[in-house]
């Protein structure tokens, strides 16, 4: 009889103890998603988007336009789901021609509904692509913002040539200042959900001419990253930080292993350091872009060490993920396996896929 006694008591604790450890948390989904060619029809004399016009070489019409602001405003609204049933709070992009495409995107209807803000400005790229931030309003309140430009140059005697990598993006000079124009990294300050929150949205040098020689230029992009992120911990030394963006390098490269400091692991990330979760994805042959049937990160989200603690009850990173379900996968031809973009026959997605973090805190 005390035996059975005891055994009830026990159960009784045991199931206590369970009971209070059931926690409710509060989640945001943070994307990043290159757009690949997200032009409008109308030409720019002030950049090379010829291509992309109804008369170029990709016979850019509206059909097609409106089609693709479908095929990418389904994606957004999709990205974190089932664990998180809104679509993404912070949405970090890059390949956009202009504003005007950006407000064409989020008034689909699967987006409309959201009520996305827009930070955006014009970066000197020649092509006219940039960067830019959506943010759902009833989340995110936007407090500052700039856009920190990337001075890089051609030294004497080298040329910007090509090689066979593909690359929709080239490395555009002024002949005057051998300076090298590509994308500013678009720097966001706000309040989610009333904690301040800083996030650097990226597009860096791509690499024409070859993964070597344009090295250099990535490699200074991470050291303006590191420079902004440092300033913003020197105000701060508890500054959460999200840094995120098609890199153009992977997990592995100095970009980011050497400029940045990235880790791999929680438990490698100093103070102050950068956490890097695409790396162990790396690690497994996962990928974001493909080429010659090699797979690589080059889109990854990596935060401050300040938000990969313990302490949830503020907000701070839980996982990571790519986001490539099927429909964002060419099934047929040459390019089958690999990410669905824009073809002669077909309007596709992109040539990316799209990452994603989570960022949760306990509920009060």
């Amino acid at each position: 009889m005390l035996k059975q006694r005891l055994i009830v008591v026990v159960f009784l604790f045991l199931f206590q103890m369970a009971f209070s450890q059931q926690k409710s948390y509060r989640i945001h989904t943070v994307a990043f998603y290159n757009f690949e060619n997200l032009f409008d029809t109308i030409n720019d004399p002030e950049t090379h988007d010829d291509e992309w016009t109804p008369d170029g070489k990709q016979h850019w019409t509206a059909e097609k336009y409106h089609q693709k602001l479908q095929n990418l405003a389904r994606v957004l609204n999709e990205i974190g789901k089932p664990e998180n049933s809104n679509s993404p709070t912070l949405i970090a992009c890059s390949e956009i021609e202009n504003r005007s495409v950006l407000e064409d995107l989020i008034q689909q209807s699967n987006l409309a509904i959201q009520d996305y803000g827009i930070i955006h400005f014009d970066s000197p790229d020649k092509r006219g692509i940039d960067v830019a931030l959506l943010y759902q309003k009833k989340f995110f309140l936007p407090t500052s913002y700039a856009n920190i430009p990337l001075y890089i140059y051609k030294k004497a005697n080298q040329e910007l040539t090509s090689d066979s990598e593909e690359t929709d993006d080239d490395l555009s000079e002024n002949n005057y200042q051998n300076r090298i124009f590509t994308r500013d990294q678009l720097l966001v300050t706000g309040f989610l959900d009333g904690e301040e929150i800083h996030i650097v949205v990226n597009h860096w040098p791509s690499r024409s001419g070859g993964e070597k020689k344009s090295s250099p230029y990535r490699e200074a992009a991470g050291l303006l990253n590191r420079k902004i992120i440092d300033s913003l911990q020197n105000i701060n030394p508890n500054a959460k930080v999200i840094t995120l963006g098609d890199l153009n390098d992977g997990p592995f490269n100095n970009s980011i292993k050497k400029a940045l400091g990235a880790k791999a692991q929680k438990s490698e990330v100093p103070e102050f350091g950068i956490y890097n979760p695409f790396e162990e994805m790396a690690k497994k042959g996962l990928g974001t872009i493909a080429f010659r049937d090699a797979w690589d990160i080059f889109d990854q989200i990596m935060l401050s060490q300040s938000l990969v603690k313990n302490d949830f009850s503020t907000y701070q990173y839980w996982k990571a993920g790519i986001f490539n379900k099927s429909y964002l996968i060419q099934n047929s031809g040459r390019y089958k396996g690999y990410p669905k973009r824009h073809s002669a026959t077909e309007v596709g997605f992109s040539d990316h896929f799209p990452v994603y973090i989570y960022l949760i805190k306990q509920a009060k």
